[in-house]
């Protein structure tokens, strides 16, 4: 990946964060908070926390000096344009704002995606490497894919970070994502909320899921299976086996919708698997206020669904958040220096080696009509002339959007 002196201090890096992943913590697969990590540099070295991020980007200008005495470039790579839009919307241009408020230039950092190609992301980050990158960020397209490359870089003395989701098996330093556990447990009581505030009295569920070869798939549903697990009239009547593919996804509920002719609902783990199954409802006669449906990533479409009374809500994870998290994190590392306690402010369980890894966890926001234009509009995420078509112009006023 990089040269002799780049792999020294990336060692350096790597080494660091060993110490903080023997901590103790849960090994269910969620997260925990901790205060194992704290700043190995000196009284210079920036202390930027998880909570320093806002949407300028403002923090990130902390840690221009640190950007500047790094050394080798950061890659990053994305997976796909498929199972969510945040990677091309959100992602992609806010990680590329987030570098450069922190004073790198172009030619020191590389934001790709492997288009949803296993192949294609390892042959990325190999070129990385060869590039001269010290640091990869890596959204992995599977744990395998992931695992495949963390090995790769480090028999090349690269960090490696985690982004989003969680590479079992890997060898990654750092894991940055929102708490998905949580983010299940919102998914969860949105539906709880919703079916009382639609008047569905006895849920029969079907129960959607991402594609188990995800660990982030894995989490939303302990999250949403806990709330589940509390309502005793409920009761789930399907559960099919996950995609993130949302023609995979309308296949599976179709069939299990066709099989259960009594379901009355479904929990749904994002935007883009919900959207194809509401428009296939709506073609079956089912009104907006009688089904509830739930998403996540507030993409449009799903604001759109819940905004016209078929979708409950949507998880709103604020993708500014991660991205700033992210490239503070690689900056630390890129520099040598272990990040500070108040930024590395969790540990995650990686089940398949037996470990914790350090973690910075974000907090996601539940988002309905009620809080929509204080979130998702007011930060920008999406602009009101995106989601408030003719059709939606009422719903968005009564919203408080414009």
């Amino acid at each position: 990946m990089f040269d002799k002196r780049k792999a020294a201090f990336a060692a350096l890096a790597v080494g660091g964060l060993m110490t903080v992943a023997a901590c103790g913590g849960s090994s269910s697969g969620g997260a925990t908070p901790t205060g194992s990590s704290s700043s190995s540099g000196s009284g210079s070295t920036p202390d930027v926390s998880a909570t320093s991020f806002t949407p300028d980007f403002g923090a990130m200008a902390q840690l221009k000096d640190l950007a500047a005495s790094g050394k080798g470039k950061i890659g990053v790579l994305l997976p796909d344009t498929v199972t969510s839009a945040r990677y091309v919307e959100f992602d992609a241009p806010l990680l590329t704002k987030a570098f450069q408020a922190a004073g790198l230039s172009s030619s020191d950092f590389n934001v790709q995606n492997a288009h949803g190609d296993n192949a294609t992301q390892v042959s990325q980050a190999q070129a990385d490497i060869t590039n001269g990158a010290s640091v990869l960020i890596v959204d992995p397209l599977t744990s395998g894919v992931g695992a495949q490359i963390e090995k790769y870089a480090k028999q090349h003395g690269a960090a490696v970070i985690d982004y989003d989701r969680l590479t079992l098996g890997g060898q990654r330093s750092y894991y940055i994502s929102f708490d998905n556990v949580k983010v299940g447990e919102l998914i969860g009581q949105g539906f709880a909320d919703c079916a009382k505030a639609w008047g569905v009295n006895n849920p029969q569920i079907i129960e959607m899921k991402g594609d188990p070869t995800d660990n982030n798939a894995t989490l939303f549903a302990q999250g949403y299976e806990k709330v589940i697990g509390q309502n005793s009239s409920w009761k789930v009547v399907a559960k099919p086996a996950g995609t993130w593919d949302p023609p995979t996804a309308l296949n599976e509920f179709t069939q299990a919708f066709t099989a259960h002719s009594n379901a009355n609902g479904a929990i749904i783990p994002n935007d883009a698997n919900a959207a194809p199954i509401i428009n296939y409802l709506q073609k079956h006669g089912v009104k907006k206020g009688t089904f509830p449906i739930t998403g996540q990533d507030a993409s449009s479409v799903g604001l759109q669904n819940v905004l016209a009374g078929y979708q409950c809500g949507t998880v709103y994870k604020p993708i500014y958040l991660e991205a700033q998290a992210a490239a503070a994190v690689a900056i630390y590392v890129r520099a040598g220096k272990t990040p500070p306690a108040d930024l590395v402010n969790g540990q995650t369980a990686d089940s398949q080696a037996n470990s914790q890894v350090p973690s910075v966890l974000l907090t996601p926001v539940w988002v309905t009509p009620d809080n929509m234009a204080d979130t998702v509009i007011k930060d920008g995420a999406v602009k009101a002339s995106d989601i408030c078509t003719k059709a939606l112009k009422s719903a968005c006023s009564a919203a408080g959007i414009s």
